[in-house]
């Protein structure tokens, strides 16, 4: 493969990854920041996944460009390693889109399990009455039916 050629397959290859890297990111920010509670980890987990991305497909890249591609137009060549780039793309987006699902599947199910609300907010007097049998504005445990006592195990 001559220079020219090998430049711009190198040239476009990478203006692909760039792309689809960009695409991936803005979509997947958006995507986890609605798993996450705050906003910022959603869009640093995606920029993590992004890095790594970019960081795999560039050096697959790297490595396809070396490839002979046994053609002898210089056209044909460039062509024939574009197409294996998209089809490398291909594959790292999906995996990609995988590893962002999973992210968000298991911070769905942490969400789940582990609810966290937002503090409350305490006013001079509560706004439900506490139980009878119990001290304070904001009882934990309702009393047992048979003695009106807090329950105890």
């Amino acid at each position: 493969m001559e220079t020219n050629a090998y430049i711009t397959f190198l040239v476009l290859a990478t203006l692909l990854v760039v792309v689809d890297g960009q695409i991936i990111y803005r979509s997947g920010r958006r995507y986890l920041e609605n798993s996450y509670g705050d906003p910022a980890a959603g869009a640093s987990m995606t920029r993590l996944v992004t890095v790594l991305f970019h960081l795999a497909v560039l050096g697959v890249l790297a490595l396809l460009s070396t490839i002979d591609s046994g053609g002898d137009n210089a056209t044909e060549a460039v062509v024939w390693k574009l197409g294996i780039t998209l089809i490398v793309l291909a594959i790292a987006h999906g995996v990609t889109l995988t590893v962002l699902a999973r992210i968000r599947d298991n911070q769905v199910a942490e969400r789940a399990l582990n609810p966290q609300h937002p503090p409350q907010q305490r006013t001079a007097e509560p706004t439900v009455a506490p139980v009878p049998g119990q001290q304070g504005v904001d009882p934990r445990v309702s009393p047992s039916l048979e003695h009106r006592d807090p329950y105890s195990a």
